[in-house]
């Protein structure tokens, strides 16, 4: 079996060091763990460690990643996902992911009584217009 190589490129790499200067954060400032991972995986998940959790202390941020078995690729991804969350803080917006919640949050969240009552009357109309619609029974 042929090694796999690393798929962070050294351009990657430089990007994501631009953009962490560009936000202020130096890993100096970043409190970083590796910690067992769950979900599925079976035995390596459980044996390796190499979910990495990375803590931004001047603002508190917290990311957990565990996307790939490979622990290098976790850190550079949670680097990533730090440097998006303290944009999106900085700018004041919601981040995509959070939206995508908040939207399935609003979709399963039960309708009012009211609301139920309106469908329930719009229903009845509809349903009479069609019972108009019918051809008349033969005599």
């Amino acid at each position: 079996m042929a090694p796999m190589q690393n798929p962070i490129t050294s351009e990657k790499i430089a990007a994501l060091e631009q953009r962490m200067a560009a936000l202020g954060i130096t890993e100096a400032e970043l409190l970083e763990k590796f910690v067992r991972g769950s979900g599925a995986g079976g035995q390596k998940i459980n044996k390796t460690s190499n979910c990495v959790f990375l803590k931004h202390l001047p603002s508190g941020v917290c990311i957990k990643c565990q996307m790939d078995r490979s622990r290098e690729l976790n850190r550079f991804l949670a680097r990533r996902e730090l440097c998006e969350q303290l944009e999106h803080i900085r700018d004041g917006k919601a981040s995509a992911k959070t939206q995508a919640i908040e939207k399935m949050r609003r979709q399963k969240r039960q309708r009012s009584r009211r609301s139920k009552q309106r469908s329930v009357a719009d229903k009845r109309v509809l349903s009479q217009k069609k019972s108009l619609r019918r051809s008349p029974p033969p005599d």
